[in-house]
């Protein structure tokens, strides 16, 4: 049994934030200190990037950032449900099971996130989610049924 005090062997699920606020506390201010130190760890390695695209990459600075950050996000989000922002601040994401991300939730939740940031309405949507939704999920949070928790100590 995992951890979680909210999952059973029976029906394991997200906890209700209910009855469980504390899964949730602090998770906006969080994510968003999660977020920022993803995007600057991305700029480094992007611009660690550049002279092996012969500089062409300064051209296409922004795209080069959108891939190389879907990447990180997939592969980090696959192999341990969290990103190293999120690692950093003591937050996972769940599915609605509660278990951790398989790679293919992975893959789709950093999909949903790209498409997001690529569209300024999708993205403000999703950061009101976050925001004012009882369990504080994006708009592809809401999509795929997974969560952002604060790690279970």
């Amino acid at each position: 049994m995992s951890a979680y005090a909210y999952q059973t062997r029976t029906e394991p699920r997200l906890p209700d934030p209910a009855t469980r606020p504390d899964f949730y506390a602090g998770v906006p201010t969080k994510r968003l200190i999660a977020w920022v130190f993803d995007v600057v760890l991305i700029a480094i390695l992007a611009a660690i990037a550049v002279p092996f695209t012969a500089f062409l990459g300064i051209f296409f600075f922004p795209f080069l950032m959108l891939v190389l950050g879907f990447f990180y996000r997939w592969f980090t989000l696959s192999s341990g449900s969290a990103t190293w922002g999120m690692r950093l601040m003591g937050l996972e994401m769940r599915e609605a099971d509660g278990q951790f991300l398989s790679n293919g939730t992975a893959f789709a939740h950093t999909l949903g996130y790209t498409i997001s940031v690529s569209f300024p309405p999708l993205q403000l949507i999703s950061i009101a989610l976050i925001l004012f939704s009882p369990r504080k999920q994006s708009l592809t949070d809401h999509v795929l049924g997974t969560a952002a928790l604060n790690r279970a100590l």
